[in-house]
């Protein structure tokens, strides 16, 4: 490593280090390790990045301050940038680009001593050099850094210590030789549905990030809810801030994958863009992530999906997967190896650092389309969305793109905050039948295993679990979604805008979709025998508890329902313990919703459940049965679905929202 001066023209930025947009106390974790204050001295720091005269030498608090870009380190204090947002995640780009060295470049003020450590994949911290400031005037410096021994893993940051001056980092950025890359533009794709308060609140934010503006070329925000994001109060300021480069679409429901393809055709008609990112409407989106993926992609060594992080909206420090996979013999989503879900960073021992396993790189197999960025390359080669409406749709276009070769990186330092799965009810309620129709047609088309390895007996097994937990009109959307499949792709395209409507319909029918926001909406909760020697039932654990459960509710399947259960439930379930071993053991049960929200009343129906599981058996014997001949016809109508001109004359049928 060798220190330059003055080859700030020859770099370009990979990675800038900042600071949380906002105050959120609960983020800082996320960008800095230290005593960190944000207030009026924040302003002045950044004020006087520009001015050096205007100094931070009155700042007499023990914590350092912090604007976006500049951090002020009080006298003997010590900072630490080995952070999720600012630590340079140098394994990626050895991976997936063909940069071999990164260059930071820093300008400092006042007594300060830099350092510069990375780790290795094993975690394994090393110090790789530092550098001495003492001037009161800005001192930049820039630092080579090699690639080399990031194959497997590893991360770049720096420290910054005070000495007996305040110390003032005015800047930081991860840079790389410019050479002959160019700077890639992008076109922003934002889906939403009746969340107009969400969709301008991220407009606004958008706003108010000037650098990253000066790379889009448009903003296209599909709507297709009645709740309009015109009509919202603060649309005006968010529609006069971005000028010509916003555009709303007014558009029928069709789902997060007909918004998006949408949002894919309109960037490439117009021929501006070199990529497209996919938003959802309800994320806070951290602004410098978007710079950070198109920079990416535009030194990735073949075009990439570069996708963002989700953190929980509602515990901003927790990232809710740090990569994720499909297990294709079960095709089903997961975690990808060595990773872990719900890791909160703000908890004791949970730092970067601290975090062994994050500094093993980690390759995925898709990306959320929370925050995706794709190349139009990309869309070029392998098409649109296939029409799914929701679930599925991510990681449909992911393997797809793969298996045309072309990957997909979820990279560290690109994130945006987002509602968490544990607070939704999307496996029971009416998009069941998008989980089950999508996660078979994705198989249909991508699985390498004979009749989809153990999907068909999975899903078997699931619609026979919520059977016996009395949620009938999950397992009827199941068995809708089924005979759907079979019905070969063309029903795709064709039912697209409406078929929400006729599940919603048909779920409604059943009381275990029919909830209410109050308990005491409902009679009291009474059984007419005590329990067994007082011994309230519990969900099985264990593989053995697990079987006789699944014998003992069939068994009780073929008895009579009692009949107070039908005038008073037998019991309050709360979510967390809505398990289909203990549900099983009622005739009725009030249970309540993931949101906590709602609850609803399950009530056993003998008929219901006997006719459900003799359509379940004939249904998956046909889908096992039909497997090859369905797989062909799905491939073979791969290209149709996701053709510009099949999702084309689809909008043009569908037309705007009512």
């Amino acid at each position: 490593m060798t220190e330059q001066h003055g080859a700030a023209d020859e770099l370009r930025v990979l990675q800038r280090v900042v600071m949380p947009v906002d105050r959120d106390l609960d983020v800082l974790k996320l960008y800095i390790e230290g005593e960190i204050v944000r207030g009026a001295e924040a302003v002045a720091e950044e004020r006087a990045a520009v001015d050096p005269a205007d100094a931070a030498s009155a700042v007499t608090a023990e914590s350092a301050r912090a604007g976006r870009r500049s951090v002020v380190v009080p006298v003997g204090q010590r900072v630490s940038f080995a952070t999720y947002f600012n630590a340079f995640p140098a394994s990626y780009w050895r991976r997936w680009t063909n940069i071999q060295e990164v260059v930071l470049r820093i300008r400092v003020r006042g007594q300060a001593t830099v350092i510069v450590y990375r780790t290795s994949s094993k975690g394994h911290i090393q110090r790789v050099d530092s550098l001495k400031v003492d001037s009161d005037t800005s001192h930049e410096q820039t630092l080579r850094l090699s690639l080399e021994p990031f194959i497997d893993g590893g991360w770049y940051w720096l420290d910054i210590i005070a000495g007996e001056r305040t110390a003032v980092l005015e800047r930081a950025d991860w840079c790389a030789d410019a050479g002959t890359t160019k700077q890639g533009r992008v076109s922003l794709g934002i889906t939403t549905y009746n969340r107009p308060s969400f969709c301008v609140d991220q407009l606004i934010a958008l706003s108010e990030a000037p650098d990253v503006l000066e790379i889009v070329d448009e903003i296209l925000v599909v709507d297709q809810g009645s709740q309009r994001i015109e009509h919202h109060e603060n649309f005006p300021r968010a529609a006069a801030a971005l000028g010509d480069r916003l555009r709303v679409i007014d558009q029928a429901n069709l789902g997060g994958s007909g918004g998006f393809a949408r949002a894919m055709d309109e960037t490439v008609r117009a021929g501006r863009s070199d990529y497209v990112l996919l938003l959802d409407d309800d994320v806070v989106t951290e602004t410098e992530g978007i710079l950070r993926a198109v920079t990416f992609g535009d030194y990735a060594r073949t075009p990439t999906i570069v996708g963002g992080h989700m953190f929980n909206l509602f515990v901003r420090s927790q990232l809710h997967a740090y990569g994720e996979t499909i297990e294709r013999y079960r095709w089903w989503w997961n975690e990808a190896p060595h990773t872990w879900r719900e890791h909160d960073f703000a908890e004791e021992e949970k730092s970067l650092l601290e975090t062994t396993w994050m500094h093993r790189r980690v390759d995925v197999d898709y990306n959320g389309w929370w925050m995706c960025l794709i190349p139009v390359d990309v869309v070029n080669k392998v098409g649109l969305s296939m029409p799914m409406f929701i679930k599925w749709d991510d990681a449909e276009y992911c393997v797809r793109a793969q298996k045309a070769g072309f990957p997909t990186v979820s990279l560290p330092g690109v994130a945006a905050w987002h509602v968490p799965w544990q607070d939704k009810d999307d496996g029971i309620d009416w998009q069941a039948y998008f989980h089950e129709r999508n996660r078979l047609v994705t198989a249909l088309l991508h699985s390498p295993y004979e009749r989809g390895g153990n999907l068909v007996k999975e899903s078997y097994i699931i619609s026979v679990k919520h059977a016996l937990a009395m949620q009938y009109s999950t397992a009827e959307l199941m068995l809708s979604a089924i005979e759907d499949v079979l019905t070969g792709p063309a029903h795709m395209h064709a039912e697209i805008a409406t078929k929400v409507s006729e599940v919603r319909a048909l779920r409604a029918g059943f009381s275990d979709a029919r909830n209410r926001g109050d308990v005491d909406e409902f009679p009291r909760v009474h059984q007419s025998r005590p329990p067994r020697r007082g011994r309230n039932p519990k969900p099985p654990r264990g593989r053995v508890k697990v079987i006789k459960s699944a014998l003992a509710g069939t068994l009780k399947q073929m008895r009579a329902v009692d009949r107070e259960a039908l005038q008073h439930p037998q019991a309050a379930v709360p979510h967390i313990d809505r398990h289909w071993g203990l549900l099983s053991q009622f005739d009725s049960a009030l249970v309540s919703s993931a949101d906590g929200a709602n609850v609803a009343w399950y009530q056993r129906d003998p008929a219901r459940f006997k006719q459900i599981m003799a359509r379940t058996t004939r249904l998956h014997a046909r889908l096992s049965r039909e497997w090859p001949r369905l797989s062909r016809d799905y491939r073979a109508a791969q290209d149709e679905l996701v053709s510009p001109e099949a999702w084309r004359a689809t909008f043009g049928s569908a037309g705007p929202a009512t």
